[in-house]
């Protein structure tokens, strides 16, 4: 099902210094009475990786697994490389490294990086060779985004021990330029994710680095198959300054972030204290984890300890995997929900200022369904668009190649979440050793749908298929930045639909090693019309939409007036 893409440029704009959080009514913020959550039909997510066309096998780069580089997995990510408004497919893979593994490489694997081009008709085709973006070296993570603003998506990847950054060219193709634009990356890469930091426009770089990685340490316990985390030397993460001339500086000695090394995971971005700068959660795997405030200077300064973000529901150094900002409450504020490998954690965000987050993982029931599975990917999102964000969690063995069952966790509008996997698709119900995970509408036809990466085994791609008795109004919106960067990265949209009122921030990766569809989405329940959205750019100008027609995917470009407007009716299809 197609569906068409209407664009606007219209609004109030407003020039601000700087965004603020949500006004205090926003802790009032309608509740939904009657709890749609409990009488909407579950949605169920299809293996259809088949009839889409995609064939892609991971390889983690021999025979058998062997060393905690191979068993990090690879990671993926949702881009519309062509600009034709749907949602294609990028997915790493790991590669044979001499001189790092124990057994030769294994046969008949094809381990290069695949592009897979939405067709728009529910299939894809490979188009990695044509485009030129097979990658090269042991893959990891992946990032997307604009970073020279000139219309289109590029892509950065993570390499144990190097990096690529592919320039989108416009026409179907890619140049690798990370030599010349100064963003090579010789440590352990992981997860990674674009972002204005400093709000000019144009975005950055942030880079997370795991461990250092040593083939010859052999110390491990006989019950391990390879040594764990703890037998290497954590690494320091990277941060780059885009210069918006192609080119990028290290600043990461100058912002802070060079002095805490760590062993990062997942990487992620989001402005949890409302103040419009973008903040960088970081999850480290056996030791704290780093929540990076912007101080707005071009420094970070880690406040995860007394924000209550740093360790597990115990105070112990947990192995977290995939950070994802969001609100699960409807109240304006970004929580954070972290997978691990043993708890998951979501955190609870009050929105008072300097307040820590509360761990809510126990009372949410989120707990329950966490240990007896290994968590990697996840995606906070609204599955069956009932108008609250679900929760959606691949898992699979941490050393060993120990298949898992993934989770899915419907909220229930209150605060509290219940585990539905079992009714939400046979899926659900196959166990497999997940890795990067990650989640967009590639058929625009408004439901949530997922690609799984599963660790030396086949990617599955999910479609969200609703009960046709009972569909939700959905709207999701294609931000396009003029002052701003052009992906809109870092802006805060408000959408209120009768007794729903919903706050997203567009960001870039989110989770582990992966990148979601950059378009903010929202669930809107019975509403067919979104009575007002409201747009806070980074640019700090500000736009306001009236009565807008569910079932669209609304492009929005940022308005370059500095003058107040009249509120503007939304054209609708």
């Amino acid at each position: 099902m197609k569906t068409s893409l209407r664009t606007y440029a219209i609004g109030i704009a407003i020039s601000l210094p700087a965004l603020t959080a949500p006004a205090a009514n926003a802790q009032s913020a309608p509740v939904v009475a009657d709890n749609a959550a409990r009488t909407t039909p579950i949605p169920q997510f299809e293996d259809v990786t088949r009839q889409a066309g995609i064939n892609f096998q991971h390889s983690f780069g021999e025979k058998a697994l062997s060393s905690i580089q191979e068993g990090t997995g690879s990671g993926c990510a949702w881009i519309d490389y062509n600009s034709d408004g749907f949602m294609d497919l990028y997915v790493v893979n790991g590669r044979h490294v001499d001189g790092l593994t124990d057994h030769s490489a294994p046969d008949g694997i094809d381990a290069t990086n695949h592009l897979y081009r939405n067709n728009g008709d529910g299939t894809f085709t490979d188009v990695t060779t044509q485009a030129g973006v097979p990658g090269n070296g042991f893959g990891v993570g992946v990032t997307a985004g604009d970073f020279d603003n000139d219309g289109n998506e590029d892509l950065y990847i993570t390499n144990y021990n190097s990096a690529v950054l592919y320039h989108n060219n416009g026409n179907g193709t890619f140049t690798d330029t990370t030599s010349k634009a100064g963003v090579a990356n010789p440590n352990f890469g992981t997860g990674a994710a674009f972002l204005d930091y400093d709000r000019d426009g144009r975005l950055d770089l942030f880079v997370g680095n795991y461990l250092k990685y040593d083939p010859a340490n052999r110390q491990f316990y006989s019950a391990q198959q390879y040594p764990g985390p703890l037998e290497y030397a954590p690494e320091t993460n990277r941060r780059f300054h885009n210069n918006g001339d192609g080119t990028f500086t290290d600043v990461s000695a100058a912002s802070g972030i060079r002095a805490q090394p760590g062993r990062a995971m997942g990487v992620t971005v989001g402005d949890y204290d409302g103040d419009g700068w973008p903040d960088i959660y970081v999850a480290n795997d056996t030791m704290a984890s780093f929540l990076y405030h912007n101080n707005r200077n071009g420094t970070f300064t880690d406040v995860a300890a007394e924000m209550g973000v740093a360790y597990g529901q115990n105070g112990e150094a947990s192995t977290a995997m995939g950070p994802v900002f969001g609100d699960y409450e409807n109240k304006g504020h970004q929580a954070l929900f972290v997978s691990d490998a043993h708890f998951h954690r979501l955190l609870r965000n009050s929105g008072n200022p300097g307040e820590p987050f509360e761990d809510m993982t126990n009372e949410s029931g989120v707990g329950s369904v966490s240990a007896q599975f290994v968590g990697w990917g996840d995606g906070l999102f609204d599955f069956d668009n009932d108008g609250w964000k679900d929760l959606f969690i691949v898992n699979g063995g941490l050393v060993w190649l120990i298949p898992q069952q993934s989770s899915l966790l419907r909220n229930n509008g209150d605060g509290t979440f219940a585990d539905v996997s079992m009714q939400a698709g046979s899926f659900f119900q196959t166990q497999i050793v997940s890795r990067g995970a990650c989640f967009a509408d590639y058929d625009n036809d408004g439901y949530v749908d997922a690609f799984v990466v599963a660790l030396g085994g086949k990617g599955i791609l999910l479609h969200n298929t609703p009960p046709p008795e009972k569909r939700n109004h959905w709207l999701t919106i294609k931000l396009v930045g003029t002052r701003s960067n052009r992906d809109g990265f870092g802006a805060s949209l408000e959408a209120i639909a009768g007794d729903l009122h919903q706050w997203v921030q567009s960001t870039s990766a989110s989770g582990y090693l992966s990148q979601n569809d950059p378009r903010p989405h929202f669930g809107l329940g019975q509403h067919a019309l979104v009575d007002t959205l409201t747009i806070h750019w980074p640019s700090g100008v500000v736009q306001t939409l009236h009565d807008i027609k569910a079932e669209q995917v609304l492009k929005i470009t940022e308005s370059v007036s500095t003058a107040a407007a009249a509120p503007t009716k939304a054209k609708t299809p």
